[in-house]
């Protein structure tokens, strides 16, 4: 007859046999690896997935002109909340799935149907490998189109 018994962790497993020799113990119950859990914050799949969408040929910036502005003045302001590797990205992570939502401005004359399947690719290929997350969708908004004689848009710093 043989009990299975667990201490309050769960980790540990000891197997007691009716044989003569006595109790047979064995600890950790495998791989090593496998034991406990690990959390990925939002943040951190969303600064994977702009720099892997910032990557690709065509992508002029991430994020509405509108939002690159308000950005670039909240960046200069301590206690800005998001950084430009994650503007325009938004992350949905589960225990085992994460969906992302991407704002982008591309370069005038690309093809965007090509930027934006190579920005999924780039994307899906570098947080799953980074993180083990299945990446279940990745929608991608083009808000804005760069042309060549554009200046990008950056507001004036206001302190000197």
């Amino acid at each position: 007859m043989s009990d299975m018994e667990s201490n309050r962790s769960g980790q540990d497993t000891i197997e007691t046999s009716g044989t003569a020799k006595g109790q047979t113990i064995r600890r950790g119950g495998g791989d090593p690896g496998t034991r406990g859990r690990t959390t990925i914050a939002d943040g951190v799949v969303e600064k994977i997935t702009g720099m892997a969408a910032r990557d690709v040929s065509g992508v002029h910036a991430m994020g509405s002109g509108m939002s690159r502005t308000f950005g670039a003045v909240r960046d200069r302001v301590p206690g800005g909340t998001k950084s430009g590797v994650t503007r325009g990205v938004k992350a949905e992570v589960g225990e085992k799935q994460t969906a992302l939502d991407l704002e982008i401005v591309v370069e005038y004359g690309v093809s965007i149907a090509d930027v934006a399947r190579d920005v999924r690719e780039n994307v899906v290929a570098a947080v799953e490998r980074m993180t083990g997350l299945e990446v279940v969708e990745v929608n991608i908004a083009v808000s804005d189109v760069k042309l060549p004689d554009e200046e990008d848009e950056e507001p004036e710093p206001r302190i000197r």
